[in-house]
């Protein structure tokens, strides 16, 4: 199976624009200086001093794909990021590492949890959010490939359903439902996936979308399924404002849609920090949890 950095090494070596980068998290990347020598860099814990140099060098015609844990790729390093990546409009690659309640054990320092918001609020940076290792290594030659900013919710899970083949700007419409559609992305997919048979096993008919691109945002099937649906229902592991909810709810106002909406989502609040299992449980972001949610949404 192609992984993450299998993929970013035949990537980096048969196309030599491409530079890895680092700020001393080499979780992802750690058997890459061997092969790509002086095209591997480690600014250690420098996240500024990273996304600056790697402006740079995307100046001079490369495409660095950057590395980092989320909390600080994006809020440490936001005005590298903002002005001499997103004014400039260069190709800088953004992976970001345990976002979401992905970094579990960890405290709030470390909880990306408003990332969606801050860098969709870039213009011209692309925004995206892989279910698993089989979505992302499916979707980032795609990503890679544009020249746009890019950022990228990295998910190294494995996958818990064979997707559909990848669609650039397009969302995975996996099952259709006329009592609700389920809209998610990222690590939630894994719990969605779930809820949703047990909603089916219950008698409702569930629709779910893997919504792994965030910006550019797939608006036809959202107004294709607000046709064929009763209600929308954004799950995901990010503040209410900012992220899918927030893209979900300017898209049906802007293209005068209506429709009821609900959303499970961080309200105004950090998560307690805890082993993910334990965090699904204690956030009500667990399969079982989500069933019961859904189920007074539906029932409304």
């Amino acid at each position: 199976m192609m992984t993450y950095e299998k993929l970013l090494e035949k990537t980096a070596l048969e196309d030599d624009r491409f530079i890895v980068m680092t700020a001393e998290n080499r979780a992802l990347v750690r058997n890459l200086p061997t092969s790509l020598g002086n095209r591997f860099i480690d600014t250690g814990i420098t996240e500024q001093t990273m996304l600056g140099a790697a402006a740079g060098l995307a100046l001079r015609g490369r495409k660095p794909v950057v590395h980092a844990l989320s909390a600080f790729l994006t809020m440490r390093a936001f005005e590298f990021t903002r002005t001499s990546v997103g004014i400039a409009n260069l190709p800088v690659k953004l992976s970001s590492f345990i976002p979401g309640v992905l970094s579990d054990g960890n405290g709030p320092t470390h909880q990306a949890i408003e990332d969606i918001s801050i860098m969709r609020g870039i213009p011209g940076m692309e925004v995206f959010a892989p279910a698993d290792e089989e979505d992302l290594v499916a979707m980032l030659p795609q990503i890679w490939a544009t020249e746009n900013p890019s950022y990228v919710r990295i998910n190294t899970r494995p996958a818990i359903l064979k997707h559909k083949p990848y669609v650039f700007g397009k969302a995975e419409h996996i099952f259709e439902g006329k009592d609700c559609t389920i809209l998610t992305y990222g690590f939630m997919l894994e719990e969605s996936v779930k809820a949703h048979q047990l909603l089916s096993d219950l008698g409702y008919q569930v629709g779910l979308v893997n919504l792994r691109n965030l910006k550019p945002f797939d608006g036809d099937l959202i107004s294709k399924l607000a046709t064929q649906t009763s209600c929308f229902i954004t799950i995901e592991d990010h503040f209410l404002t900012g992220g899918l909810f927030s893209i979900l709810a300017e898209y049906l106002v802007k293209n005068q849609i209506l429709i009821p909406t609900h959303s499970i989502a961080f309200e105004d609040r950090w998560f307690k920090p805890g082993r993910l299992s334990e965090v699904l449980i204690h956030e009500g972001l667990d399969a079982k949890s989500v069933v019961e949610k859904i189920q007074k949404f539906i029932q409304k």
